[in-house]
């Protein structure tokens, strides 16, 4: 059976337990406390959990009701009976959404029947995870998206900043530690899943190589579930990267991050006495961190999923921007289409920079590339994939095609090549003419022909449709930003 197949079957699990009240999120929590006993069993470390509370007695008890009271007396005590920092945080705070059970040993029995390898021998266990926190983000209702940014994506921003081994990369907002996955599978593909490192080299990639922040203690759970699952023990940590201890993470060679959009509770600025333009706008305060905490050796790069408002927004926001381009070369910005983010009507973008060694006239000009004018409007009836990127990614490279990007390509911008590049959707502007639009980088779009050259839009009832999907998704967020401040 195949990741898709099996995530498909736990998924479908979760419309048997709609009846005991258990919402989809709540569904991939629970999973995650059942999963972990599996992977324990699965893994060897089950030496770590309680005997009474491990895999084997709850898949052959036949009590359902003493199974179902062992693992709320396990998810209560855990974290007092194990010496495991790494199962405290995967059990900090549990508690159980279930409240039958028969409904336990439903997700116990489903667990233990699925086959966890492929027919290669290859452990498809962090495939199945990673494809259930994409259904979870492509509920509405659950407003887990907001944690996942799409695959397809990711793997294009890692493969474009390519990690190298020994280096230390960060995700300042890790939601489920998607890009930092990402790019550890990047360098074990291409190191024979590190079997070719010697020890001391391999645990470091495994333990030190990666990390990140997550201030959501669900999320922070999932992620760290998630990187389990994938082979990495990296340090995630609980916590905010705009209080004090943003401060201490620093000196990366890579940073590959997509912040929270939107402004602190009550316009509160960020708690840190070391950002220069401190401001209430996260993206602006996070954007800050981190061009602030990459080495300044001239090497450590970043590419950072923004919305457009970084682009444009006056004083602080204006601030920023100049110093970015002073400490840093912030030679591509990718204008990303609008419709592939749970939001609706996010327009954002990915800023690719490199750290100078200087403090001042880092950047001398911005390619920008255009994917937003005169592209499809992507949703279900027409995914977002890889394909997208191929453009881009020949334009970015100097000519790379997207099928070689992974072996040919190592990271260095080559400026002469990118030159030679024949797009209409590709421009260079240069720091002066920047600089004359007092530091916007809401730039290098095309003219819109959608209307002028009477472009079939679709259907008007196709249309009327994803309009009021939109208005629906909006009224929600509102509904629940309303809900959150009477709180």
């Amino acid at each position: 059976m195949s990741a898709d197949e099996i995530a498909n079957k736990l998924w479908n699990l979760c419309n048997v337990l709609r009846d005991d009240g258990v919402t989809y999120h709540q569904y991939l929590n629970e999973l995650t406390y059942i999963l972990f006993l599996k992977l324990s069993e699965v893994k060897g470390f089950e030496e770590h959990i309680p005997e009474q509370y491990r895999w084997r007695s709850f898949v052959e008890e036949t009590d359902n009701a003493e199974a179902f009271q062992r693992y709320r007396s396990f998810l209560a005590e855990v974290s007092n009976e194990t010496t495991s920092a790494g199962i405290k945080e995967i059990y900090a705070n549990a508690s159980t959404s279930l409240r039958k059970p028969v409904n336990f040993n439903t997700l116990v029995q489903a667990i233990d029947d699925l086959d966890w390898y492929e027919e290669t021998d290859r452990d498809v266990m962090g495939d199945i995870y990673e494809s259930l926190l994409e259904k979870n983000a492509g509920e509405k209702k659950s407003g887990a998206g907001q944690y996942f940014t799409p695959r397809p994506l990711i793997n294009v921003m890692v493969e474009l900043v390519s990690p190298k081994l020994g280096e230390r990369w960060n995700d300042p907002a890790a939601g489920t530690f998607g890009f930092m996955i990402s790019a550890d599978e990047y360098l074990r593909t291409k190191h024979d899943n590190y079997f070719d490192l010697d020890e001391k080299r391999r645990k470091f990639q495994v333990e030190k190589a990666f990390s990140g922040v997550e201030l959501v203690g669900d999320a922070h759970r999932l992620a760290l579930m998630n990187a389990r699952l994938h082979g990495m023990e990296s340090q995630i940590i609980l916590g905010d990267t705009l209080t004090e201890m943003g401060k201490e993470l620093k000196n990366f060679d890579g940073v590959l991050a997509n912040p929270p959009f939107g402004t602190k509770k009550g316009g509160e600025r960020p708690t840190r006495d070391d950002f220069t333009y401190p401001t209430s706008n996260k993206q602006l305060n996070f954007l800050q961190h981190i061009y602030r905490s990459l080495k300044k050796d001239g090497k450590a790069r970043a590419a950072v999923v923004l919305p457009d408002n970084v682009l444009f927004e006056d004083g602080d926001g204006q601030k920023i921007r100049r110093d970015l381009m002073d400490k840093c070369n912030l030679h591509t910005i990718l204008r990303l289409p609008t419709g592939i983010f749970y939001a609706a009507g996010v327009k954002t973008n990915v800023l690719f920079f490199t750290r100078g060694t200087t403090e001042t006239k880092n950047t001398k000009g911005v390619w920008f590339f255009d994917m937003r004018t005169n592209v499809p409007n992507y949703g279900k009836r027409t995914p977002f994939t890889r394909a997208a990127f191929n453009e881009f990614i020949e334009a970015y490279t100097g000519g790379i095609k997207p099928e070689k990007l992974a072996t040919d390509f190592d990271g260095t911008i080559d400026e002469t090549a990118r030159k030679k590049v024949t797009n209409e959707r590709w421009q260079y502007i240069d720091r002066k003419t920047i600089a004359k639009k007092n530091d916007s980088l809401d730039l290098g779009l095309i003219a819109d022909d959608s209307v002028s050259n009477g472009e079939d839009l679709g259907e008007p009832i196709d249309i009327a449709k994803e309009a009021l999907t939109e208005l629906k998704t909006i009224t929600e967020q509102l509904q629940e930003m309303i809900n959150e401040l009477g709180s």
